[in-house]
């Protein structure tokens, strides 16, 4: 970890002036503290205190005083801020000095500690879809794309091909290294792709590239968004994610086997079968909100069925294809979760699905490489495909009988993030639609 001396030094070679902390809500949602320079020295060294009380699922009035531990290995200088700026990724303490156990960077702190006992390093690789709309001349944002392109489209069709050049500079500039950006299917829907890197390091990208990419098309007049399912339709956004372990005392990818059909170790099928026993409660957090179940359903390439495969894009998990000469690269990439999740507990609660895989020696079923968007329900009956759940309702009756995936929440996580989704729930589910109007409306 870079020392208090040496993030000071930085600030003083960038000209900062100002340091904004970070951290990050039970939603996913990024919080900032911004302090100036003046103060960092102290703030490196004490830390700096705030008012937890108003922070979702954090704590109440009376325990409301909390402080940010700086995580010093996070420094890197925000290029979008009209004043010099530069940003560190805190940790949220309790007043007695312990980490705040409702923290979601720590709550994946303790699972990825977990793995390491075992001799492993948690990877992921996500990818990050998000649409870009316009704003009307008052500059609010509404629901038209900024082009009519598709997939792989290039310039002219492809109105959006600087704002990702501009965000691939910016992202290149805060240390991420993007492998590729391209158009993807929808109109106006864009996809910029950065490198592998364990859990933790990708959470923490995950913020920093949410961040950039809205900074920047704001920038350009224009409002991106990573909404799962924005516009009827068409495809929604996902955030698939790209999974290994690295066997610390091997030093080799643990999941690579070149005897086995897949190239999977045991290690690895085991991590696949425990992610397919309980994707159906961490759906509640890796798809966690209403809109999240309009992308999950059939005919639009999200995964609804829980099956895995090779070749098979329609499989919730997918053994990408070998390459020989590319053992390290050997994973697996679980297709359901949205951009809408928060990073961190998205990841922790994968990983524990995996490790109870793993700890259990579980087999996953047969691997099905047929397209089973085409099988009725009497077919996928008949091999065992179960499906993912059709509402966020659902998805959270799952978890609440899921102690596995309770448990990565912790008690006082999980009460306060199944309050908060609820009561999203609720909300949506009593609302009276456009939809509703134009069809009962008049015919009842």
């Amino acid at each position: 970890m870079a020392t208090k001396e040496e993030v000071l030094e930085r600030a003083k070679k960038d000209g900062i002036q100002f340091i904004q902390l970070e951290f990050v809500d039970l939603n996913g949602m990024m919080k900032t503290v911004t302090i100036p320079v003046a103060r960092l020295k102290e703030t490196l060294e004490k830390g700096n205190w705030f008012d937890g009380s108003s922070i979702e699922g954090f704590t109440r009035i009376c325990e409301s005083d909390m402080y940010l531990m700086l995580d010093t290995d996070t420094y890197a200088v925000l290029p979008w801020e009209s004043h010099k700026t530069a940003r560190i990724i805190c940790d949220v303490y309790t007043p007695d000095g312990k980490p705040f156990e409702g923290d979601p960077r720590y709550i994946l702190k303790k699972v990825l500690k977990e793995a390491e006992e075992l001799g492993y390093v948690y990877n992921v690789g996500p990818e990050l879809e998000f649409f870009i709309f316009k704003r009307d001349a008052d500059g609010k944002p509404i629901p038209v794309t900024h082009d009519k392109a598709g997939y792989f489209d290039y310039a002219p069709r492809d109105l959006a091909d600087d704002v990702r050049k501009d965000v691939t500079l910016i992202l290149t500039s805060l240390g991420m290294e993007v492998e590729m950006s391209h158009h993807e299917v929808a109109p106006g829907q864009h996809e910029i792709n950065f490198s592998y890197g364990d859990a933790l390091t990708q959470a923490d990208r995950c913020m920093t590239f949410k961040h950039a990419v809205k900074s920047i098309a704001n920038k350009n007049g224009l409002y991106a968004t990573f909404m799962p399912k924005p516009v009827f339709g068409e495809n929604g956004s996902g955030m698939h994610v790209h999974q290994s372990f690295w066997d610390i005392k091997a030093k080799k990818n643990a999941f690579y086997d070149p005897s086995e059909p897949y190239k999977l170790s045991a290690i690895a099928k085991s991590f696949v079968a425990g992610q397919l026993a309980h994707v159906k409660a961490f759906c509640a957090i890796t798809a966690p909100t209403v809109n999240s179940y309009k992308r999950l359903v059939p005919g639009y390439e999200a995964p609804v069925y829980i099956c895995w495969a090779k070749i098979n894009r329609s499989a919730l998990i997918r053994v990408p294809r070998y390459s020989p000469g590319r053992e390290s690269s050997t994973r697996v990439e679980l297709r359901c979760p949205d951009p809408s999740a928060n990073p961190y507990l998205a990841f922790a609660v994968m990983l524990k699905a995996g490790l109870d895989g793993i700890k259990k020696k579980m087999a996953p079923p047969t691997p099905v490489e047929e397209d089973v968007y085409e099988f009725d329900a009497s077919k996928r009956r008949e091999v065992g495909i179960d499906t993912l759940p059709g509402s966020l309702g659902e998805a959270l009756d799952n978890l609440d009988k899921d102690a596995i995936i309770k448990d990565v929440l912790g008690a006082h996580a999980y009460s306060a993030y199944v309050k908060t989704k609820r009561m999203e729930w609720d909300k949506y589910r009593i609302q009276v639609t456009q939809w509703e109007i134009d069809t009962y409306f008049e015919s009842i």
